[in-house]
């Protein structure tokens, strides 16, 4: 019989090997995608000295407030519009994009086209 991994277990497989190739710096840090089925969570992390330097989520009271519902592509690139105009905001340009182990397709292509709009280079 065949044991097949969860979904969830291939994922954190793929991100880790991902992990292994780029890391955040002080000049380009890493721009951290997160997905859950009701959220989208973004960060954009150094991680030379581990901090989180810009976040953004529908988790938070005025992202969500502009969002009929916060798990569609179109909060997706809400959020990524945020991230991006925080991010220039902080003096940040360029990034690492990190879709941490997500295809790189609907919500967080969304998520990443709509940061590179707002003015992010990755």
């Amino acid at each position: 019989m065949v044991n097949k991994q969860s979904r969830s277990e291939v994922r954190r497989k793929k991100h880790v090997r991902l992990r292994n190739r780029f890391a955040g710096t002080a000049e380009r840090p890493r721009l951290a995608v997160f997905r859950s089925n009701n959220h989208m969570y973004a960060q954009i992390i150094d991680d030379s000295i581990g901090h989180t330097l810009v976040s953004a989520s529908t988790l938070e009271k005025e992202i969500k407030a502009e969002l009929e519902n916060t798990d569609t592509v179109d909060a997706a690139a809400y959020v990524g519009t945020v991230i991006g105009k925080r991010a220039l905001e902080k003096g940040i340009k360029t990034v690492v994009f990190d879709r941490g182990g997500f295809i790189y397709h609907g919500k967080i292509q969304a998520l990443a086209d709509a940061a590179r709009e707002a003015g992010l280079e990755f």
